[in-house]
């Protein structure tokens, strides 16, 4: 079978099913702008392709995003047709379609099977849109708007989806009734077996320091610092957690971009806009023991979860973060924002404890509550490793099951590109 994965990132969430369908002797392309020229990955063959076009200045704001797909469809669809040239039909294409690269992928090849990776759908009620209040925008209805419209790219692949995956239940149902039917749920996978309790685990942090699993060690992790993970929760509680755990290091990995909502005043980042609210309620031999990693090597990422005596996870309603589960299979004790994502993977007093998105005095306390118990942090631990093996493991349960739906894919009728 020839198969074209489709991601503006790639391998992205194709890391792990990629090679696997190579090694099962399929011809795998992958068409990409993320290199520059044509290369070979665990029997998969990368293929470049160039994004050319610009946003238009003075496009209205609630087209903007739409274009910036329309230019990177368009810029997918040369490649694909360069493809095409030179004789590569695909039986199966499966695409991220979030940044709008498949548009066009049915109009070069109408007999090939499209399955997408079904990430999101924009939806304008609570409590996707304003659920933190200290960031709703005034005009409720032209947020509403907009979101329809950002929903563009969902709509037109809808059209042309021969069917669709999506790595949880509350992803999936964000998605119209009309896809549900097409939709299957099945997370990317953890790789248990990598990410493991380590009892001789090291954390350097500095040229002078580094933590094992003798430390008090709480644990933070965002892709980037910002409130839709809930940073500014975390630090707003950070004065009163190293006042209560006198002998605690509060390790926090992010970067200083902006992955999900808005972006802060211009010039500024979240991370610092948060560190400036609650340095001055931090003396400084406090601060000393917070320790900003910034973006590391997974490497290190892994040890700073295998040291971790406590993770905090926050999150809005909104994708799951593949940190957390990584965290229940390293045997972290953890505490996470009582948010319907996490409620999917996370059973308050079985495999973790939850609190209140909002509430930071309640998540002092009960962080204060899990680092004075090593018996329920073990307990803890313990169940969310096991759960994470039976549910989320990824060689015996999630690669296969996205091994069958490409399979199943195959074997669809395809669905031809609408005028």
């Amino acid at each position: 079978m020839k198969i074209l994965l489709i991601h503006q990132n790639f391998p992205g969430q194709y890391k792990h099913l990629a090679p696997a369908l190579a090694a099962q002797g399929h011809q795998v392309v992958a068409l990409t702008p993320k290199v520059k020229e044509p290369t070979k990955w665990q029997g998969v063959a990368i293929v470049p392709y160039e994004i050319k076009g610009a946003s238009s200045k003075d496009i209205h704001p609630w087209l903007a995003d739409f274009e910036t797909k329309i230019i990177r469809g368009t810029s997918c669809y040369r490649g694909a047709m360069m493809l095409k040239q030179r004789g590569f039909e695909p039986d199966v294409i499966c695409a991220h379609h979030g940044w709008g690269e498949s548009l066009f992928l049915k109009d070069v090849w109408p007999t090939a099977r499209l399955g997408l990776y079904c990430e999101l759908y924009h939806l304008s009620t609570k409590p996707f849109v304003n659920f933190d209040p200290e960031f709703a925008k005034e005009n409720q209805l032209g947020d509403g708007l907009r979101l329809r419209m950002k929903n563009l790219n969902n709509r037109l692949h809808e059209e042309v989806m021969d069917a669709g995956i999506s790595p949880t239940r509350f992803q999936a149902a964000t998605f119209p009734t009309r896809w549900q039917d097409r939709i299957t749920v099945a997370h990317d996978g953890v790789d248990t077996d990598l990410v493991v309790p380590n009892p001789d685990a090291v954390l350097k942090v500095s040229d002078d320091l580094s933590l094992t699993r003798q430390d008090e060690v709480i644990t933070f992790i965002n892709r980037n610092l910002e409130p839709y993970r809930g940073y500014h929760i975390f630090m707003r509680a950070l004065p009163q957690i190293l006042k209560r755990r006198k002998n605690a290091h509060v390790v926090i990995i992010g970067g200083d971009e902006v992955s999900y909502g808005s972006k802060p005043p211009r010039g500024q980042t979240w991370k610092q806009i948060y560190i400036d609210e609650v340095r001055g309620r931090i003396p400084t031999p406090d601060w000393n023991r917070v320790h900003f990693l910034g973006r590391v090597p997974y490497a290190t990422y892994l040890s700073m979860i295998q040291v971790s005596r406590a993770h905090v996870y926050l999150t809005y309603p909104f994708v799951l973060s593949w940190s957390l589960l990584e965290a229940m299979s390293a045997e972290c004790a953890i505490l996470a924002s009582d948010t319907d994502p996490v409620r999917e993977v996370l059973q308050e007093d079985e495999t973790g404890w939850m609190v209140d998105f909002f509430d930071g005095d309640a998540l002092v306390d009960r962080l204060d509550a899990l680092l004075d118990d090593s018996g329920t942090r073990e307990r803890l631990g313990k169940a969310a490793r096991v759960f994470a093996r039976e549910n989320y493991d990824l060689r015996t349960i999630c690669l296969p099951q996205h091994l069958e739906w490409v399979d199943q894919l195959a074997q669809l009728e395809p669905r031809p590109p609408l005028d």
